[in-house]
């Protein structure tokens, strides 16, 4: 399994130092660069006069980790928070330590208790190998910022672009969409109007063909009085069929064969005539 890539940081930290008079003259900010592994790390410092390197062991980092009580990993991204970045609650110093060495402290609250860390550094073998390293370092870093600032305002102007141009669409898009629901709805109305008309139209047109083909109440009452009339016609000849045996002065109750086919024959007549009458005046 490969070895994980280490990390590289650069910080610029402001610190305390012993003469005022380097502090006046800007002596108070140091760079930092930390090279940071899974279980040790490494640091140059320069001021721009000088440089100090570190290079803290496997072994070395254990037996500080077990004295904060503390996992290897966890003491090594404390350590990493406070050296990479400037944390404005911390208090940084940079102090002599005798024989050309430099001891860099920085503070930290731990459980409501300001703790202090110290490292100390001893004076590079090749002090301008070292201070270039770290500006090589901090314009290398400087440059993949400058180009990662132009990549943004890049994707950022392109989007801004985009997002004129949706938004210049989208008011379009209303503006079309308010106009052809006012031509649909315009449309709507008029062919509902039609319709309206027509059904209007289709209605009167059924109420003439029911009044034309509805029949006059005067022919229904003739053809009621028409119809009374020949019922009582043929009453009155079957009545006149019936008394003929009297008008003939015969004391027989009894009508003879002859008489009763005979009548019976006259009132088939009057039947079949009334009837061909009452068809008559129907038609």
């Amino acid at each position: 399994m490969a070895a994980p890539a280490p990390r590289h940081s650069c910080a610029k930290l402001s610190v305390t130092v012993e003469d005022p008079k380097a502090a006046s003259a800007g002596g108070g900010a140091v760079f930092v660069r930390a090279t940071w592994l899974p279980t040790r790390f490494s640091l140059a410092v320069t001021d721009g006069a000088g440089a100090w390197v570190a290079d803290a062991s496997e072994a070395e980092v254990r037996l500080r980790a077990e004295q904060w009580d503390q996992p290897v990993g966890e003491y090594l991204a404390l350590a990493e928070r406070y050296l990479a970045f400037q944390q404005p609650d911390s208090t940084y110093s940079f102090h002599d330590a005798g024989k050309g060495n430099r001891r860099l402290s920085w503070t930290f609250e731990r459980q409501g208790t300001k703790l202090e860390w110290r490292w100390k550094l001893q004076q590079s073998p090749n002090t301008q190998q070292t201070i270039s390293e770290i500006l090589d370092f901090l314009m290398d870093a400087n440059i993949r910022l400058s180009e990662e600032v132009v990549r943004k305002t890049q994707s950022f102007d392109r989007l801004k672009q985009e997002a004129d141009k949706c938004l210049q669409q989208s008011e379009r898009f209303n503006t079309e969409k308010a106009e052809f629901e006012q031509a649909t709805f315009s449309k709507f109305v008029s062919v509902l109007n039609s319709k309206k008309a027509k059904l209007r139209q289709l209605r009167d047109k059924v109420a003439e063909l029911e009044s034309a083909n509805k029949p006059p109440k005067q022919e229904e009452e003739e053809n009621s009085t028409d119809q009374t009339e020949l019922f009582e016609e043929g009453s009155d000849k079957e009545a006149s069929i019936n008394d003929e045996p009297s008008e003939t002065g015969s004391g027989d109750l009894h009508s003879s064969p002859e008489k009763s086919a005979g009548t019976s024959r006259g009132r088939g007549r009057g039947h079949k005539r009334a009837k061909k009458l009452t068809e008559r005046k129907r038609s």
